[in-house]
């Protein structure tokens, strides 16, 4: 063999062995996020009755704008997969929100930990089963509807979740929080006055969360984003998404083929003042929308393709007893101008004891933290009071989100000021006789500490 022929042998291999190097690390630097989003049509194709507003006294006469659900999947660099799930509805109660749960579980490969359901709390979307369809007089025939429209809405969901995994691909996502200030606190500011104040009073959190999802050239293919504020600027007979809506309308607008998912804050106890008039909602609306341009034209957080979930449901306790057959009944034979939804309330809970149910004086409360590379984001259920985000940013510092309204509505989640001082938020839960305990707060508030180690967040110093 000619030391010619040996070099060239020798070269063959460098070059060989230099090719499967580079090889291996552009194929290491591909190892990051992959994405999907997908979103699914929930108006009802005839009248249902609304859910949100206790003085509505009939159905849907029309629609103003579409309702939907989307659906954003995000995997780690190790296989781990997240599914943010938004929704134009009110509440999704346990029942339902179990079910959906279980079967995008059963059916993805994916736990609790895993899922975030949301709703934006527009208050003119449809009432769903065994939610505030207990609360209205609904008669057969509208309550067959409910049923029927609830089935077909769980399904939609699951299948939902299966085109966003199956339309995944290498992404980078970011995340960064903006700032928009049309939210007023509702218990410290008389709407009556709202055109007149000029010294707002009351806790506000005025953070728009926002992630951004794009491809491998650079494209958005998602943006998701929140703000904490009721969805009631609206109180026509017409669905839509209300402000919510809107804001994701105008940046689907501004981003062709983008899909803009808004989810719920802590903005119980807050509302977009003055309010009423479709103009007001749609003004709201591009404000949102531009708040969230402003943070997607700027520098934002590029994460690491890191997923870490937790999750738990904890027994939150009540003050008093549940009531009793005969205090149900009472309610129901008052004579006074008590609230219909409470009669109707007082029957469907008579009804669960006729079954042989028991009612608890404890309620199974979702807990859920997420950390998206160096993004933590806190998940809690119910109609969440803005006093939690502001005692979780102390904690965590002021970059985190928070969201309400995830996995379970069940009632107002009021703060300690809020329970002392009572009112419509802090005298309220899922058995309506009574309140919640006073020792709520803490309970959640260290759960979701625990829940925060667990997910690797660590307290700020």
């Amino acid at each position: 063999m000619t030391k010619t022929f040996l070099l060239l042998i020798v070269s063959f291999l460098i070059l060989t062995l230099q090719s499967a190097s580079s090889s291996t690390i552009f194929q290491d630097d591909l190892k990051g996020w992959k994405a999907g989003v997908a979103k699914v049509k929930i108006t009802p194709g005839e009248s249902l009755w609304m859910a949100g507003y206790a003085s509505r006294n009939h159905t849907s006469d029309g629609v103003l704008m579409d309702l939907w659900s989307k659906a954003l999947v995000i995997e780690d660099s190790k296989g781990k997969k997240g599914v943010l799930i938004t929704n134009d509805l009110v509440k999704i109660p346990k029942s339902t929100s179990d079910r959906i749960r279980d079967r995008i579980g059963a059916t993805y490969g994916l736990t609790r930990s895993q899922i975030i359901l949301n709703c934006s709390h527009t208050h003119s979307g449809p009432v769903l089963y065994d939610s505030f369809s207990n609360i209205y007089p609904l008669n057969e025939d509208q309550l067959n509807k409910v049923k029927a429209y609830s089935e077909k809405f769980e399904n939609q969901i699951v299948e939902l979740v299966g085109k966003a995994i199956g339309s995944m691909v290498p992404a980078q996502i970011f995340a960064q929080n903006g700032v928009t200030r049309f939210q007023v606190n509702r218990r410290n500011n008389a709407e009556a006055l709202s055109n007149n104040i000029n010294d707002l009073k009351g806790p506000n959190d005025y953070a728009v969360p926002v992630i951004k999802v794009v491809n491998k050239a650079g494209e958005i293919i998602a943006v998701a984003f929140g703000y904490a504020c009721h969805g009631t600027v609206l109180d026509i007979y017409k669905f839509s998404g209300d402000y919510m809506g809107f804001a994701q309308f105008e940046l689907e607008k501004m981003h062709p083929g983008v899909t803009a998912l808004y989810f719920q804050g802590a903005g119980a106890d807050q509302n977009p003042l003055p309010r009423r008039t479709v103009p007001l909602a749609q003004q709201y609306g591009r404000t949102l929308a531009a708040a969230v341009e402003r943070v997607l034209s700027e520098d934002m957080r590029n994460l690491e393709p890191v997923l870490t979930t937790a999750y738990s449901e904890i027994d939150l306790a009540f003050a008093g007893l549940p009531p009793t057959k005969e205090e149900l009944l009472e309610i129901m034979k008052d004579s006074s101008p008590t609230p219909g939804y409470l009669k109707v309330s007082a029957k469907c809970l008579l009804q669960r004891l006729e079954r042989g149910e028991t009612l608890k004086n404890t309620y199974p409360y979702p807990c859920e933290v997420w950390k998206v590379g160096d993004q933590p984001i806190f998940a809690l259920g119910g109609e969440l009071l803005v006093q939690y985000a502001i005692d979780l940013k102390k904690v965590f510092g002021p970059d985190i989100f928070v969201l309400g309204y995830t996995n379970d509505v069940m009632a107002y989640i009021p703060s300690e000021t809020v329970l002392r001082e009572g009112g419509y938020e802090g005298t309220r839960s899922p058995i309506f006789t009574t309140s919640w305990n006073t020792n709520i707060p803490a309970t959640i508030l260290q759960e979701m500490s625990r829940l925060a180690e667990k997910a690797g967040v660590q307290p700020v110093k």
